[in-house]
């Protein structure tokens, strides 16, 4: 029996924009499918959100991942199929990263900044909540809208200047 050599690689996951709304929800998903294939990760970071080259699947804007993560060799064919399985990746790429040196892999960690993120994105949708119920149109009865008050409109007499060469003729009676 042969031993199964464990690599070490880069891999890059394309999630659509809509998934920013969601970054907990990518992340976990992307990170069960890692774990899976019994892969470890290295580093992790939300690289970036950016406009697309071209539309992939209707989308036009991308969230990408970087994650570098060590795995057998062996087990590459299935996070290959889970990521061709899943309806939230729209792509991925992965490589060996046997020229990138232990440094820059930590140098590439951004966990700590992306559950920031995540924090203070899940903080201002509660807020965005709360204004909204505190915002609310008050309603009448059975869910119609409530009228506001009769009252009379005041409108303001405009003044024509003497000079003025437009005439104003009084509406016949």
């Amino acid at each position: 029996m042969s031993e199964t050599r464990i690599n070490i690689y880069e891999g890059l996951f394309l999630f659509p924009q809509s998934q920013t709304a969601d970054l907990q929800g990518a992340l976990d998903h992307l990170q069960e499918i890692l774990k899976r294939a019994k892969a470890e990760i290295i580093s992790l970071r939300k690289w970036e959100e950016r406009r697309l080259a071209y539309e992939i699947k209707g989308n036009k804007r991308g969230l990408y991942f970087l994650v570098y993560f060590r795995v057998r060799g062996d087990a590459l064919v299935d996070i290959e199929r889970d990521c061709n399985l899943s309806e939230l990746l729209l792509r991925f790429m992965m490589i060996r990263a046997d020229d990138v040196t232990q440094e820059q892999m930590e140098a590439a960690e951004g966990r700590a900044q992306l559950a920031d993120e995540i924090t203070l994105r899940a903080s201002q949708a509660a807020e965005s909540r709360a204004d909204e119920v505190a915002n609310k149109v008050p309603t009448g009865h059975e869910g119609s809208i409530a009228k506001p008050a009769e009252q009379p409109i005041e409108v303001e007499a405009q003044r024509v200047p003497r000079d003025a060469t437009t005439t104003i003729e009084p509406e016949p009676a």
